[in-house]
């Protein structure tokens, strides 16, 4: 269970998150207490998630005088307009609501970025249905949720065949209306991603008929308020090194941590162990030059599609102290 590496990574991890041993040394000679907060926003998925359950963010914290608030939203979305009011300090998102969020002016920075998981958000049609390609689907009903990362892809897919929303009849949905009128054969198709990717797979009826390979990274990206992030580069060390901590516990017990995440999103471990076999979004990485071009080709073609009122440079978005290269 996850439970297992949970308890192990409190007991021996705790000082020894890479990085920061030392800060770990100060807080045992009892030099720092917390007396500032962390405000962090996460959706019930990801490796936020874990870290919340296994309590290491709280303990990499205590020697920088932070105590860590957790609150919980549905999607990339609503947190990223939780941070715009200010009611949060960090947060994690899929790769498209960050994009209309820098077109709105919200002024965040991007920190670090998950591996890519592109086969984990595809296009579904019903088992019996006849449409093979995307391409099949021109003038048929495409439902996906507004400004999600399925929005995306829908749009790099519509880029790729040549064709533009007007050549389709979307229906946005988001995923558990989207799920039920797929079942309800009310739409031709839906565009979602996993775990509702999996779930609609193993027990919705859908075929899938594309996914995202090759067309962009489908990243998890890790953001905060950029005047925030820029004044306490030690708390993004903190976080950038629980959140490796994280990915690798993940890694070493992934059916635990599939057994975990079905229980908090409410779906079977059949479900979520075929998600997590191609959603692995749980490691960290500084923003690379990579990520940054895939970044920005989904933005321009948003732009391209009139989906955004201006163009956007995505490099400027990014936390200078964790920018790399290839």
């Amino acid at each position: 269970m996850f439970a297992r590496w949970v308890f192990a990574s409190m007991k021996a991890q705790v000082c020894c998150l890479a990085g920061i041993s030392m800060l770990c040394l100060a807080a045992s000679s009892g030099e720092a207490e917390p007396s500032k907060e962390l405000r962090v926003g996460y959706q019930k998925s990801g490796a936020l998630l874990l870290s919340k359950t296994s309590g290491l963010l709280e303990k990499a914290l205590t020697p920088l005088g932070y105590s860590v608030v957790w609150r919980e939203f549905p999607s990339g979305l609503p947190l990223l307009e939780a941070l715009n009011g200010g009611s949060i300090d960090i947060g994690h998102s899929g790769d498209a609501p960050l994009l209309f969020a820098q077109a709105a002016g919200i002024p965040f920075q991007i920190f670090a970025a998950s591996n890519p998981s592109p086969e984990s958000t595809g296009v579904v049609v019903p088992k019996d249905s006849p449409i093979r390609s995307f391409a099949e689907l021109k003038g048929k009903t495409v439902a996906f949720a507004r400004g999600s990362s399925s929005h995306l892809v829908v749009a790099q897919l519509l880029a790729r065949e040549g064709l533009t929303f007007a050549d389709i009849k979307p229906v946005y949905l988001e995923p558990p209306d989207a799920r039920a009128a797929f079942e309800a054969k009310a739409i031709d198709s839906w565009a979602v991603w996993d775990p509702f990717l999996a779930a609609a797979e193993v027990e919705g009826g859908a075929r899938l008929i594309v996914n995202g390979a090759g067309i962009g990274g489908h990243r998890e990206f890790y953001f905060g308020r950029a005047e925030f992030l820029r004044a306490n580069p030690k708390v993004v060390d903190a976080v950038m090194a629980v959140l490796s901590d994280t990915g690798q516990a993940a890694k070493r017990d992934p059916k635990g941590t599939a057994d975990f995440l079905a229980e908090k999103l409410g779906i079977s471990a059949g479900v979520m162990e075929r998600s997590e076999l191609r959603k692995q979004r749980y490691f960290a990485q500084p923003i690379s030059t990579e990520i940054v071009n895939e970044q920005q080709a989904g933005a321009d073609i948003f732009f391209r599609l009139g989906l955004m009122p201006k163009a956007i440079r995505v490099a400027d978005v990014v936390y200078a102290s964790h920018t790399s290269t290839p």
